[in-house]
C-alpha cells in the first residue's frame, strides 16, 4: 500500500522575501489548476458535478473560498519549504 513520505520541512525557517512570494505562488497554482480544468471540459456549476464535469471552483483566485486559498498557500508554502531545504535559493532580480 501507498505510503506518502513527504521531505519534513517542519524547521525551514523563510525569509520575509520568500513569505511574501507564497500568495503569488498560491494563486497561480489555482490559474494552473483551472487552466488544466478548463482544458478538460470542464465549466463552471454552483455544485460539483464530476460526471457533468462541472466545479464551483472555476472562479479568479480572489472569488474562492478562503479554505480554497487555504490549500493553494500550504502548497505554494511546502514548495518554497522544500526548495529552501534542499539547498537551493530565490533571489529577485
Amino acid at each position: 500500500m501507498y505510503q506518502p513520505r513527504p521531505l519534513d520541512t517542519e524547521g525551514v525557517e523563510l525569509p520575509e522575501e520568500l513569505l511574501e512570494l507564497t500568495e503569488k505562488i498560491a494563486e497561480n497554482v489555482h490559474e494552473v489548476w483551472a487552466a488544466g480544468r478548463m482544458a478538460e471540459g470542464w465549466t463552471y456549476g454552483e455544485t460539483t458535478d464530476i460526471e457533468g464535469k462541472k466545479t464551483p471552483l472555476l472562479v479568479p483566485y480572489e472569488d474562492l473560498p478562503e479554505s480554497e486559498k487555504e490549500y493553494d498557500r500550504n502548497t505554494a508554502l511546502g514548495t518554497l519549504k522544500l526548495i529552501v531545504r534542499m539547498g537551493y535559493t530565490i533571489k529577485k532580480t
